[in-house]
């Protein structure tokens, strides 16, 4: 819904555009319009909410107490040596998303608008992979065709639901590893920011960058973490992630029960009307298997969490309109220079080829920095309230769950008009996003499945999301673990 005295326009979208001397199809811009015209009104929300500013004797910050200084050495496999290290990913087989580069394998970037380059590095994941011992092989939803598998880590999704691959490593920079997990039926675990360096990895915002896997249990993920986790001595994102190889995240994974833990159930995050009934259904009986399990189960409310969607929405698409044009900065670390220079300039004919929701972001934030400067840096703020909501909850909770997708893998949307195409996606995000700007670690879980919105005969997975403290990465996965071996949940119907 447009707010009356909205003043986007017809021919806003090209003049945004004009600038750059960048244009899209005629017969797209009626569509553009009504999504510029929301993201204005998003923006002049933003705009009307209290700042947060710090006071003067603010304590400093508990990210600051992780932080390390500590630089690792070339791993074995970037040598051509053998590892003689033993690894819990011995012979598994892992495919890694199309923007994370692997040496001499050529990228598109999921996309024909620019030809494919051809990394000369590895990314730090990918190197940890490779040390511990793990292959590198070579979209519908595996459950119902014609339905998504969610995104944007799809293609590793639908391969490891089904059984092609063990494990996937993905982005997520706004639901990206959790959603297609939720849609497909794995687990899917973001990582609190900075645990998993990023170096190699194309960025979209540094604040949003995550980096994990996915996988069809909590041991795999757990054993992937194990790799994967670690400053790289290169990604500022990891200073305060600790040394490679310390974490044991897989070792810890030996609790049958839950009793002492303390599991909020968010009322925000499950009582919306977006919430899919039968999505509800699902993840209120996980809650009392948890309650089962020992866990004191209690609802609680965190308002901000509301904000969190436009809170993202602004922030991601000013930074990553500036990233898509080349124009990242203000971060140490690795630059992949060989791919903007595959990708930049970009000319009319080459944005045309992008997908509908990136062209909408250079629109969006083009328009965002033109008519309300410094709002990114109020998003920031406001980003950070909710963080410190989340913390000061976590000072009682272990652990705050939800349902991971408000409702199961819609159908795929039509490929004839842009807002047809993205309309699937609308709201997909809303318990997502929100962890991608505060930063805290959260996995989604399958738990059951529900109908299709558009054909009761259809059932798709659900996933139930676990979301804890700033670097309490174990518990979520101690939790999650917990959960997976008290009942089976491919067996789990909604009513």
């Amino acid at each position: 819904m447009i707010g009356s005295g909205n003043p986007v326009k017809e021919g806003d979208v090209e003049t945004t555009l004009q600038p750059l001397n960048l244009s899209i199809r005629l017969e797209d811009a009626a569509d553009y319009q009504p999504l510029l015209a929301a993201v204005h009104d998003c923006a002049e929300h933003v705009n009307q909410l209290a700042d947060y500013q710090p006071l003067a004797d603010r304590e400093p910050s508990r990210a600051k107490t992780f932080a390390y200084q500590i630089l690792i050495s070339k791993t074995l496999a970037m040598q051509g040596e053998t590892s003689s290290k033993t690894s819990n990913l011995n012979g598994k087989i892992v495919c890694i998303k199309d923007c994370i580069a692997v040496a001499d394998v050529p990228q598109s970037f999921g996309s024909d608008a620019f030809p494919a380059w051809i990394p000369r590095i590895d990314a730090t994941v990918v190197s940890r992979l490779l040390d511990a011992g793990a292959n590198i092989g070579i979209v519908e939803n595996p459950h119902a065709a014609g339905y998504s598998s969610g995104g944007s880590t799809s293609g590793g999704a639908a391969l490891v639901a089904g059984g092609v691959v063990d494990i996937a490593l993905g982005t997520d920079q706004g639901g990206s590893i959790r959603v297609p997990a939720s849609l497909s039926g794995c687990v899917g675990f973001k990582p609190t920011h900075g645990l998993v360096s990023f170096t190699g990895i194309s960025s979209g915002d540094p604040v949003d960058d995550h980096a994990g896997p996915i996988a069809r249990s909590v041991d795999d993920v757990a054993a992937c973490l194990d790799a994967v986790a670690g400053y790289d001595g290169i990604d500022d994102r990891s200073l305060g992630a600790g040394r490679p190889g310390s974490f044991d995240f897989q070792a810890s994974l030996t609790r049958a029960r839950l009793d002492g833990i303390c599991v909020g159930v968010l009322e925000e995050g499950y009582t919306s009307e977006h919430v899919q009934s039968g999505v509800r259904n699902v993840f209120l009986q996980s809650v009392d298997r948890l309650r089962a399990l020992g866990a004191h189960v209690e609802s609680v409310s965190i308002p901000l969490h509301v904000e969190g969607p436009s809170i993202w929405t602004i922030q991601q698409r000013i930074s990553g309109a500036a990233g898509i044009l080349g124009h990242s900065s203000g971060r140490r670390g690795l630059y992949l220079t060989d791919f903007e220079r595959a990708r930049l300039p970009w000319t009319a004919p080459n944005v045309q080829k992008l997908f509908p929701s990136t062209q909408n972001t250079v629109v969006n934030g083009l328009y965002l920095q033109s008519r309300f400067p410094g709002l990114y840096g109020k998003a920031m703020n406001v980003g950070r309230q909710i963080r410190d909501a989340y913390e000061t909850c976590f000072e009682r909770f272990d652990v705050v769950v939800m349902p991971t997708t408000p409702f199961v893998a819609p159908r795929h949307g039509s490929r004839d008009s842009v807002l047809e195409c993205l309309k699937p996606s609308i709201g997909m995000t809303l318990n997502t996003a929100v962890f991608n700007i505060t930063g805290h670690p959260a996995l989604s879980l399958p738990v059951g499945w529900s109908a299709a919105v558009d054909d009761k005969a259809v059932l798709l997975p659900v996933g139930l999301q676990v979301v804890g403290a700033l670097w309490q990465d174990k518990k979520v996965l101690q939790v999650a673990k917990a959960l997976e071996s008290s009942f089976v949940w491919q067996d789990n119907k909604a009513d």
